[in-house]
Order: C-alpha cells, then sequence, then structure tokens
C-alpha cells in the first residue's frame, strides 16, 4: 500500500516490483468539464484499488468505432517502482506514450524490467487525445492544448507524490516516443511545466520533425506536430457548424454531443496548439530562440524510421521503379524529384530489398530512406544542434534490423529494419504483443535500460561497463550485433547535408 496526498492506494507485488494502476490525476474530464483545464480530483479516505489501469483516453477502433476500454474518463496514471526500501531517492521516468496525439495508453507499456533493471520509479501517463485533447473553439478557454495540459497535471501528481512510491521528486525525467517525444518538447518549451522535470528524453519525437508532402500518406499535405490556436479554433468552428452547433450555445451544444460522434473529428485535431497560456509559442521557433528549459536531453531516432509508413503506402498500392518516381515528383516538382532520385536510386537499397516491384522492393526501400532523412533524422539533428547550444544533449540511433513485428503489419520476411517504434521492446513489455527477444537483443536491452536510467538519475547516460557515449555531435549507434553500439556521424550517413540544400520541405510543382 502507498499513501498518495489524496489518499491510500493499494497495488500488486511481482517480479520484484509494486505495480499500481488506475490512479487519478485528476477529475474526470466530461460533461461540464470536456474541454476544460484538468483539476485535483478529491481526496478519498478509503483505500482505494489499484490493481487494474484506468481507461485509455476515448479514441477510435480499426473499424472507426468508440475502442473498447477507452473513454473520456481517462486521466489516470501506473506506477512501477521496486520492491524493497522506498528509500526516496530512486530517479523517476514519467513516460507519455506515442499514437499520432489520437490513439494509445499508458497502460500499454509494461515497465517492469525499465524499473528492475533501472532500480527507478516509472511512471506512465494517459491524456486527453484527439478532438477531446486537441479540439479549439474561441468561446473554449486554454483552446487547443488540453492533452498538454493534462501531462503537466500529471507532473504536478508525480512532484507531490514520488518519494511515497521511493522515488525522487528533484529527479523527475520526461520521456516520450513519437507524439509522446513531441510532447516532452512541448513541455520544454512551456513555461507553465517549469521546475516539473529535470531531464528530457525524446524518442523519434523532435521539436522540428515535419514531413513533406505526400510522405506520411498519399495526397496529405506537408505536416508537424503544432498548430497555431488560429488555425485550430477556425477548423473547430467549422466542425462546430456541421455539426449543428453555432451560435452564442456552441460549446454547450458540443458539450450535449455523445463521444463518438466527436470521434469523427478526430483527424482533424491531433496538433497541439500554440499561442495557449499551456503553449505560448510555437515549439520549433522557441527552440531556434533557446526559449525552452536548461535541462540536459537525450534524443534520437530508429535509423529506418519511415519503413513503417511506407508499409502503409505498400498496402494501397505496390511502389515500382514508376511509382517511386511519380511520388518524388508530386513532392517536390519535377525538378527536385530528380536531384532526389540521384541521391537514392533504388539500386542502392536492392541488396536489403525483398523482390524487384513486391512488398519491400527497392524502390519502396528508397522511399522510405527519403522519408526517414528528410521528415526524421535531419530535422532531429537541427534540433539537437540547437539544443546543444544551451544544454547537454546525447544523440542516438536505435539501429538493430531485427525487431519483431510489435505492430503485425509487415508480412513474413519484410525487410522491416529498425523501424519507427521499434526500440520500444527494449525498454517496455508491450501489453498487446508476445513477441520474443533474442539473447543478443535481451543484451541490449539490458545495456538500454542502462544508459536511459543512468540518464534519468544523472543527466549523463554513461555508467561503468558500458560503451563510452560521447554528447553531440556524435550519435551513438544501438545494436545487438557484436559491437553494435559506437558513435557514427548520423548527419552523413542520413544525407543531411543534401536535405539542407534541397528546396523546403514539402515544397511542391516547380
Amino acid at each position: 500500500m502507498a499513501q498518495t496526498d489524496l489518499g491510500p492506494v493499494r497495488g500488486v507485488a511481482e517480479q520484484g516490483v509494486q505495480v499500481y494502476q488506475g490512479i487519478p490525476y485528476a477529475q474526470p474530464p466530461t460533461g461540464a468539464r470536456r474541454w476544460t483545464l484538468p483539476v485535483r480530483p478529491r481526496p478519498w479516505t478509503e483505500v482505494r484499488d489499484a490493481r487494474r489501469p484506468g481507461p485509455a483516453c476515448a479514441q477510435l477502433d480499426e473499424q472507426g468505432a468508440v475502442a473498447a476500454r477507452s473513454s473520456e474518463d481517462c486521466l489516470y496514471l501506473n506506477v512501477t517502482t521496486p520492491s524493497g526500501k522506498l528509500a526516496g531517492r530512486r530517479p523517476v521516468l514519467v513516460y507519455l506514450h506515442g499514437g499520432a496525439f489520437s490513439s494509445g495508453a499508458g497502460s500499454d507499456f509494461d515497465a517492469r524490467r525499465l524499473s528492475t533493471n533501472g532500480d527507478a520509479v516509472v511512471v506512465t501517463v494517459n491524456s486527453r487525445l484527439g478532438v477531446f485533447g486537441f479540439y479549439g473553439h474561441p468561446k473554449l478557454p486554454g483552446s487547443g492544448s488540453y492533452g498538454l495540459a493534462d501531462q503537466q497535471a500529471a507532473l504536478r501528481w508525480v512532484r507531490a507524490n514520488a518519494a511515497a512510491f521511493g522515488g525522487d521528486p528533484r529527479t523527475v525525467t520526461l520521456m516520450g516516443q513519437s507524439s509522446g517525444g513531441a510532447s516532452v518538447c512541448a513541455q520544454l518549451t512551456s513555461p507553465q511545466a517549469a521546475g516539473l522535470f529535470h531531464r528530457a528524453i525524446i524518442q523519434s519525437g523532435s521539436c522540428l520533425q515535419r514531413w513533406p508532402k505526400n510522405v506520411m500518406a498519399p495526397g496529405l499535405e506537408a505536416i508537424s506536430y503544432w498548430a497555431s490556436r488560429a488555425d485550430t479554433e477556425a477548423r473547430g468552428t467549422k466542425a462546430a457548424r456541421e455539426l449543428g452547433c453555432a451560435g452564442a450555445r456552441a460549446t454547450t451544444c458540443l458539450r450535449s454531443l455523445d463521444t463518438g460522434k466527436l470521434l469523427a473529428l478526430n483527424g482533424r485535431f491531433t496538433q497541439p496548439a500554440y499561442g495557449t497560456p499551456v503553449l505560448p509559442a510555437d515549439p520549433a521557433a522557441a527552440l531556434r530562440r533557446g526559449d525552452f528549459r536548461s535541462v540536459p536531453v537525450m534524443q534520437g531516432n530508429t535509423r529506418h524510421e519511415h519503413r513503417l509508413f511506407t508499409r502503409l503506402f505498400e498496402l494501397e498500392q505496390p511502389i515500382d521503379d514508376a511509382r517511386y518516381r511519380a511520388l518524388l515528383t508530386t513532392t517536390f516538382g519535377a525538378r527536385q524529384a530528380r536531384r532526389v532520385y540521384a541521391e537514392y536510386p533504388p539500386r542502392a537499397y536492392t541488396r536489403d530489398s525483398t523482390g524487384p516491384d513486391g512488398a519491400g522492393s527497392a524502390a519502396a526501400l528508397a522511399w522510405a530512406a527519403v522519408g526517414t532523412d528528410a521528415g526524421w533524422v535531419c530535422p532531429t539533428l537541427t534540433a539537437s544542434k540547437l539544443l546543444a547550444r544551451h544544454v547537454p544533449v546525447y544523440g542516438f540511433e536505435f539501429a538493430d534490423p531485427d525487431v519483431p513485428d510489435i505492430l503485425g503489419l509487415f508480412p513474413k520476411g519484410y525487410p522491416t529494419g529498425a523501424y519507427h517504434g521499434s526500440e520500444l521492446p527494449m525498454l517496455f513489455d508491450i501489453e498487446s504483443t508476445s513477441i520474443t527477444l533474442s539473447p543478443a537483443q535481451r543484451h541490449l536491452s539490458a545495456q538500454m535500460i542502462r544508459y536511459w536510467s543512468t540518464f534519468a538519475a544523472t543527466g549523463d547516460p554513461n555508467h561503468a561497463g558500458l560503451p563510452r557515449w560521447q554528447a553531440y555531435p556524435s550519435t551513438q549507434v544501438l545494436d545487438s550485433a557484436p559491437r553494435g553500439i559506437s558513435p557514427v556521424e548520423a548527419s552523413t550517413t542520413h544525407h543531411c547535408r543534401f536535405w539542407a540544400s534541397a528546396p523546403r520541405l514539402g515544397g511542391g510543382a516547380d
């Protein structure tokens, strides 16, 4: 049992850890509280059952219906802490899950390995998603940034309660992957997050990521993680009219609609809005100005990020040489497409491909490399350069090419490489999967957990017995191959000089 500042909770003890799940950190944002800033929960006196996770935040399933076990009543977190004496001195890792700001839950990530092997308290968090987290309307205070406000409420809970679970509230690391990594970046630039965390780990979610037109999906315009409040509220006003909620009572009308009807708008509201009290400035602009928290940062990518998204392209239509050229032309214009094709010729990827024009063809892998470098790795390296002017930065590239498919998306034999999210099984057991790591991968997992937890404890990942990790501009490669942990010049291997001379990301016709 643990005594929080709101009341006692009882979890379970298993495999060397104590696990507490479904602890509320804010009142349910339902009814009149839909699209309001989070409010501290009411205290309780009886012991609260914390043996099961709370619902995931409201989201859609694959059929477009409200996902099972998801709800607007979702502001819960989970704590995993090593068994034994609670000295109140363990580092605390607060993890924000990915899912494009529209799916996932903290309870998807079993943190027992990370907690025991890293001797750390791990907190996984739910925060509002999609239309409930990032909807905007001129009549709604805090418009467009409720999900980020939830994360800050969770961090305030951690500050008040870390010691009750053996953690040090003065040694809190905010960690996230994909949109969770972008959330970490947002909190780095938010004045309201000052003092709530002391290190930052950003996995595949830098402030500067911006994907060219067509790269994330065919026909999709260039996108970044962020949107202005004005744009968000304009989209929200239009959506409200479409739902029959206009005029003076628009917000009352919107709050009366059922969850499923609003989730139909989810795809329009997956970008945190800046220009709000929670996020006053565009995080990318804040980074360029040096306007962010002065805390050590660990930041990086997987080596083949975009093979995951390229696989989604292939489900629609195989990528042969003709389609590859067409995608480049539509994205960059004819003249620049020729430059990109020359820089990324399919023949350079023949060795890794599974067939000439089928799934995982050389042309498909070339397109994936364009997406990886232009949309993911090179922007991350630019962000690291900007951060390193002010704080210690440790860059990484997860490069293990044989991690099992945690999404069930790739056909057997597909050259997945180190796809987007493939580093996660090294740190967590993923609830929805049943995968087995090889002995070499289990060794890499132990090394990565030691790096991550040492960084959380000290602000520097280096630990006796592990290969030396040099700070920026070096990038540490993480691979289970023999001698697979070593430094690399990532800007060279990912053609970043080329992209620096290329047209602005998302450039269209000549």
